[in-house]
């Protein structure tokens, strides 16, 4: 891979899911190897580029989605949950996005729907790589720089806010598997 771009991201998610048989740690490990053989310029875009993702995914469908499969939502757990979206894989994602039903097909009604590990595999690729520990050069002070923050300083939520009551009505094939 000689250059981050939005197709070589969403690739390198796709064959993280390829070799790790879902285990979280090793997706981890395949992104960090495969982002230190690129350059700390490309680093930082695969960082801007999973910043984009987790902030296009900011939408109440997400949220109502959320509570249905795991009970609950938080600030934290709403932010796990939309890395867990980004590796489903691109195709997934991109529908999750369309339609929060869609994701009827990877749910039970017991299982782990949240990625942290995701959200630091740049800086521990960009860390490897230049032998530093994280200073404002790194891939998230420069990605706040750009305006790509996903925590305080993030966009609003996009779409309408929902009540309980709607959730059956709003989501109903998730509502029927797990209520």
């Amino acid at each position: 891979m000689d250059t981050i771009t939005n197709d070589k991201f969403w690739m390198l998610i796709e064959n993280a899911i390829q070799v790790s048989n879902n285990d979280e740690i090793l997706k981890e490990r395949y992104i960090v190897e495969e982002l230190e053989k690129l350059s700390l310029e490309e680093i930082k875009k695969f960082e801007f580029d999973f910043r984009r993702y987790i902030i296009q995914a900011d939408d109440f469908k997400i949220i109502a989605a959320q509570k249905i499969i795991e009970g609950f939502v938080s600030d934290d757990s709403y932010l796990y949950f939309r890395s867990w979206l980004i590796g489903l894989g691109k195709n997934a994602f991109f529908k999750i996005l369309k339609d929060p039903d869609y994701l009827v097909q990877f749910v039970e009604e017991k299982g782990i729907y949240h990625w942290e590990g995701l959200m630091y595999v740049s800086t521990e690729a960009y860390s490897n790589k230049t032998g530093k520990e994280e200073d404002e050069t790194f891939p998230r002070d420069t990605a706040i720089d750009l305006g790509l923050d996903y925590d305080f300083g993030a966009p609003p939520t996009k779409g309408k806010d929902w009540t309980m009551d709607e959730l059956p009505s709003m989501l109903p094939k998730l509502w029927v598997k797990l209520n």
